[in-house]
Order: C-alpha cells, then sequence, then structure tokens
C-alpha cells in the first residue's frame, strides 16, 4: 500500500510537533524530536518492521518542500545581517570564517586520508589514487555548515548578541566556501584518480566563484523587485504573501540557471533588511518558521538509511568527531586573534556543528564525478551521509549549549566577564 501524499504530510506535522513536545519536556531542542520523528518514520526503519508502505520515492518526491524550506530558511538568515551589526564584528567574522572552514578542510583531509586505508581496506585502491583523493572531496564538503538547523535553535532560543550575528554571518559566508573548496577539490581529485594528469584551474576557481555571483546577482535583483513591490502593499498578512511569493520564484530562476537557491535567497533577505525602510515589516515569514521547520527535519529524518550506517558507520563517526574538532578549534583560534568577545571565543565552535542538505548535495555531484570510479564516489556519499546523520542527532544539543553557555538564550544568565 502507498499512501497519498497529503496524509504523508499531515503525518509529518503531527507526528513532528509531538516529537518536539517531547524533547521540550527532556530540555532538548525541538529540533532533535523532528530529527527522531523523521527517522522513525523512515522507510529504512518502517521497512525493518514490516512496514513498508512509505517508500523512498515517497520521500523522494516531497524534496520541494525542501526546497522551498531551505530558501525562506536563506531568506530568513540573510534578513539577519544587518550592516551596522556586521560592522562592529566585521573582524571576528574576517579571521573566524576561514580559520574554521579551511581549518576543517586539513583536519580532516588529514585524519582520513590515513584511517580510510585501515577502516575500508578497498581491493586494489593507492593511497594517492583512492584514499587521499576522497579524503580531499570530503575534507571539502566538512567545510560547509547547515543553515537551517542553526536558525531553527537560535528562533527558539529568541538568541541575540555578539555570538549570534557572527554565527549567522559565519553560517551564511560557509556555504559560499565550500562551493570553492569542493570545486578545488575535486579538480585536484580526478587527475589523481585517472592517473592522467591535467588540473584545469578555470574548472576549480573560476566556475564556482561565477556560480556564486550569479547566484547573489539573482538574489538581489529579486530583493530589490521585493522592496518595490512591498510599496503596494498594506496589510503585514499581504507582506507574507509577497515575500513567499517571491522566495519561491527566485528558488525557480535560480534552479533553472544552475545557481544556488540558498546563496540566492540570502542576497535577498540581505538586500531587503539592509535596502528597505525600516518601518517595512520584511520579516514576516516568523509567523511560518514553526511549520516550515517542522516539516523540513522531519524530512532530512526520513532520508535515514540503516545500510548507510552500517556500510561506513566507523568511517563516519571519525569524519564527525574530526570535523566537531576541526571548527572547535578553528573558530577558537580564529576569534583569539581577532580579540573577539569571551563568548564568541568558548562557545562558537559547539554551534557551527550542524550539517545537512548542502553537504549531501556536494556528496552527490562527487558520486556523479567518477563515473569510472563507481566505488570511490559511492564510499564518499555513504559516509558523508551517515556523518550528516550523526549530526542531525547530536548537534542541536550542541548548539542549543553554545548559545545558553553564551548567555544569549531569552531568560538565559548573561557570562560575567573575565576582568
Amino acid at each position: 500500500m502507498t499512501m497519498d501524499i497529503a496524509l504523508v504530510i499531515g503525518v509529518m506535522i503531527i507526528a513532528g510537533f509531538l516529537g518536539g513536545v517531547v524533547m521540550r519536556k527532556l530540555r532538548f531542542p525541538r529540533v532533535t524530536g523532528y530529527i527522531v520523528v523523521g527517522i522513525l518514520l523512515s522507510p529504512s526503519v518502517l521497512g525493518s518492521l514490516g512496514l513498508d508502505f512509505l517508500s523512498k520515492a515517497t520521500v523522494d518526491s516531497l524534496d520541494i518542500i525542501t526546497n522551498v524550506a531551505l530558501g525562506i530558511i536563506a531568506y530568513a538568515i540573510g534578513s539577519s545581517l544587518r550592516l551596522e551589526s556586521l560592522r562592529k564584528l566585521g573582524r571576528s567574522i574576517a579571521w573566524i570564517t576561514p580559520f574554521q572552514s579551511l581549518g576543517t578542510w586539513l583536519i580532516v583531509t588529514l585524519v582520513l586520508a590515513f584511517l580510510s586505508p585501515l577502516v575500508l581496506a578497498i581491493p586494489g585502491a593507492t593511497f594517492f589514487q583512492f584514499y587521499f583523493p576522497m579524503a580531499f572531496i570530503i575534507g571539502a564538503i566538512a567545510s560547509a555548515t547547515a543553515p537551517a538547523l542553526t536558525l531553527a535553535i537560535l528562533h527558539e532560543l529568541r538568541a541575540r548578541g555578539p555570538l549570534t550575528t557572527t554565527l549567522l554571518a559565519v553560517v551564511a559566508l560557509d556555504d559560499a566556501i565550500a562551493v570553492i573548496a569542493f570545486a578545488i577539490a575535486v579538480g585536484v581529485a580526478q587527475p589523481l584518480v585517472s592517473g592522467v594528469g591535467g588540473v584545469s584551474f578555470y574548472q576549480m576557481l573560476t566556475v564556482p566563484f561565477l556560480h556564486i555571483l550569479e547566484s547573489v546577482g539573482i538574489g538581489a535583483a529579486f530583493g530589490f523587485a521585493l522592496i518595490n513591490i512591498a510599496k503596494l502593499v498594506k496589510t503585514r498578512k499581504l507582506v507574507l504573501v509577497v515575500v513567499l511569493g517571491v522566495i519561491v520564484t527566485c528558488i525557480g530562476v535560480t534552479n533553472l540557471l544552475g545557481g544556488s537557491l540558498i546563496m540566492a535567497n540570502m542576497a535577498v533577505g540581505f538586500v531587503v533588511a539592509n535596502r528597505g525602510r525600516k518601518d517595512e515589516p520584511f520579516p514576516v515569514t516568523e509567523s511560518i518558521e514553526d511549520v516550515v521547520f517542522t516539516m523540513f527535519f522531519v524530512l532530512a529524518g526520513m532520508h535515514f538509511d540503516l545500510g548507510v550506517m552500517k556500510t561506513t558507520g566507523i568511517l563516519a563517526v571519525s569524519l564527525f568527531a574530526v570535523r566537531f574538532a576541526g571548527k572547535y578549534y578553528g573558530a577558537r583560534i580564529g576569534a583569539k586573534i581577532a580579540h573577539a568577545p569571551e563568548a564568541v571565543k568558548k562557545y562558537l565552535g559547539f554551534a557551527l556543528l550542524p550539517q545537512a542538505g548542502v553537504a549531501i548535495g556536494l556528496a552527490l555531484l562527487a558520486q556523479s564525478a567518477f563515473p569510472d570510479f563507481p566505488v570511490l564516489g559511492d564510499v564518499l556519499l555513504n559516509a558523508v551521509l551517515a556523518s550528516v546523520i550523526i549530526s542531525e542527532i547530536v548537534s542541536p544539543p550542541l548548539v542549543k549549549y553554545g548559545i545558553t553557555k553564551a548567555g544569549e538564550a531569552a531568560g538565559s544568565v548573561k557570562p560575567v566577564p573575565k576582568a
């Protein structure tokens, strides 16, 4: 028996809500409950119990929800980045961003390159033709941070302060860095894997830079369009209609042109927040964020695959642990160099752990980049998928811990600064 799509969405929302309530009672973020419910509803878990009415094809057919939710989330992040706040923390952001992203890329590459031969033992695989290229690409993917989970927890905690502002800016920049790092990694890995020389610097650097520039340009154009259209609107409810219309249209145009819907919608939000009138109610998406987060994270959990965890479990756990170290210490070193506030130094690293859609998307691209070496692509994809699953479960409490300890959650006690 197959389930009606409307019924699936209804079950997702109701079950996700109940899971969030339970997790709040246990003092976990609601997001954790959404993800756990999604895992329990996944075809992998239901199928193992003999309940196979929710197929993988049904789950995949709901990906439009993922796109729309990511667009709304990206818009919300962009609209929270006001220039006056960024200028105050510009030095911190400029140092922290490269240290935590590039530092993670480096440490993940080194550890996985030497660890993979011990835990995988692929027949005929050599260090420079298999293990190092795989580790180099996974390291680049590891530099990305999931904006959706981060924003969901910040909104749940009603967080405000220098850590929150720095975090949002770093997360916004992380995706751009990850796209460029990924292109460089694939450009280096392909000649190594095939045994044929010839690295294309155009493909490695120019193409991803133009890809990001195109996405930001599309978003900026839609942002200015939104500002002008909103002048015709007199009520807040109608502003929500216009904003959602612009976000969804921006997603469609960006997808058609092969751009990044996340970067484009961040640009939309950034433009309206900084170029629109202060009295215009553009942050209207806050009124629907709970249902967006519920559907998005339940659906993310529904992609859980027991088989993936069994195949690359050890490698995935190692990847998560090493990525944690890269993000935490990279952020701490960058914050120390920039003389950032004490709360940023101590706790920003905990809030940079979420990893989801961007990482999976890049892993799928990596898999298709090696058609003559399917084993490499399959191992790489499964390792990233399994690591994302671990991240989705473990990261929310750690993000909440960092924000709360920094004293930026609503109702939390502000930390006493050191003399």
